[in-house]
């Protein structure tokens, strides 16, 4: 698949980082993890570190796919609310998801300070009403969450401009956030996975796969043979392709970034992500160089040369919209892009088996607004799965509760 357009920041930024080499014999391993973006480095590297041999194929250059193009906003809060997610599963299963998610920003904080200088920051979120209508909505959703332990503050229309700076009728604060630089985190993670004893492989495309009884046989583009006692599908928005039927809609997302604003950017903005009840929503966050990095404008295009046409108009949009909130600031996109993500009926990931492949193939379905943070949750939820322990997020994420 191609997954972005455009210039993608991290791409640019950081140029291609670590080149691994091509698979070009058979082998042997106990997992093979089938994809080399930030779904699969934080896989692996939880696997690694727990003792288990792991082979990682990429068939791009690792971390070349949608982790180049993501915006990388690490938050507990789902693209569901609170209150909508008790009402299909339940308040427990609801409150577990969310408190799960906080946990992660933790579990990530201390990933990055391991493999540092990943541009790992902790920032605050705020989530403001787009309309008036959307203000009865965001109270419930206050309620629900303090009642399940979060820190969060309901701030009225005049706090939000006193404090931001621009007009909205309500918004939600809380201060369990992060933003990071997914890119060079997962080419970090991967280096540090290699030199732990891993083996990684890019240009390295997984055609077949096989389930047996007692492994899974995999076969390269180039008629290489992997056989594995466990395999991880890590394929970002490909993995489906594994499956006898879709269980999420591609979609493309757009974003651009400005140049450095320097003393232009308040200092408020530079520590806080911001996005709105709308749906799609717009947001934004800042980088390590205090640009903004500005995204939404979510369609339903997953064509890439359409996609690639519609670049430049959105980043406009984009920049037009952001513009109304904030006059003052500067912010020509300096580099634009977009990228394909998927979105689940429900905003939930799934990670775990899938009848039509058996127990010895694990699916990562990292899809929806909180990619990174459900990696870090299905890292530790696949190797339960791999060691044949219980883990309390598998009913919830898997498959079966579809």
């Amino acid at each position: 698949m191609d997954l972005k357009s455009g210039y993608p920041f991290w791409a640019i930024r950081n140029g291609l980082m670590q080149a691994m080499p091509k698979l070009d014999a058979d082998l042997r391993c106990e997992v093979l993890v089938i994809g080399g973006g930030i779904t699969g480095a934080l896989i692996a590297d939880e696997l690694i570190a727990h003792g288990h041999e792991v082979v990682v194929v990429e068939q791009r250059d690792i971390a070349w796919g949608s982790t180049a193009a993501s915006t990388a906003l690490l938050q507990y809060e789902i693209d569901t609310h609170l209150v909508d997610l008790a009402r299909r599963y339940g308040e427990a299963d609801a409150g577990l998801a969310y408190r799960a998610c906080g946990e992660a920003i933790d579990l990530l904080a201390e990933l990055a300070r391991g493999v540092r200088d990943v541009d790992f920051e902790r920032t605050d979120s705020l989530y403001y009403a787009s309309r008036r209508r959307d203000v009865p909505a965001l109270q419930d959703e206050c309620v629900a969450r303090r009642r399940h332990g979060f820190e969060v503050d309901y701030l009225d229309g005049a706090a939000v401009k006193q404090r931001y700076g621009f007009d909205a009728p309500a918004a939600l604060l809380s201060t369990q956030a992060a933003q990071v630089d997914p890119y060079r985190f997962a080419s970090r993670l991967l280096g540090r996975c290699v030199r732990r004893g891993g083996q990684v492989f890019d240009r390295t495309r997984i055609l077949d796969l096989q389930p047996r009884s007692r492994d899974v046989l995999a076969v390269t583009d180039a008629g290489m043979r992997i056989r594995a006692g466990h395999v991880v599908v890590a394929a970002g928005y490909a993995s489906q392709q594994w499956l006898p039927k879709r269980v999420a809609r591609n979609r493309s997302s757009y974003a651009f970034v400005t140049d450095p604003l320097d003393a232009a950017l308040p200092e408020i903005l530079a520590r806080t992500l911001v996005w709105e009840t709308a749906r799609p929503y717009l947001y934004l966050r800042t980088t390590a160089d205090r640009r903004l990095l500005i995204g939404g404008e979510d369609d339903d295009v997953d064509i890439p040369a359409r996609r690639d046409r519609r670049v430049d108009a959105k980043a406009r949009r984009l920049m037009k919209r952001v513009a109304k909130l904030w006059p003052a600031l500067d912010l020509s996109p300096t580099f634009a892009w977009a990228g394909t993500f998927a979105e689940t009926a429900d905003g939930l990931p799934f990670f775990g088996p899938h009848a039509a492949t058996g127990p010895r193939v694990q699916y990562a379905m990292a899809y929806g607004g909180n990619g990174i943070t459900y990696s870090m949750l299905g890292a530790g939820l696949l190797r339960a799965a791999i060691e044949r322990r219980a883990h309390p997020l598998a009913r919830l994420f898997g498959f079966d509760r579809v």
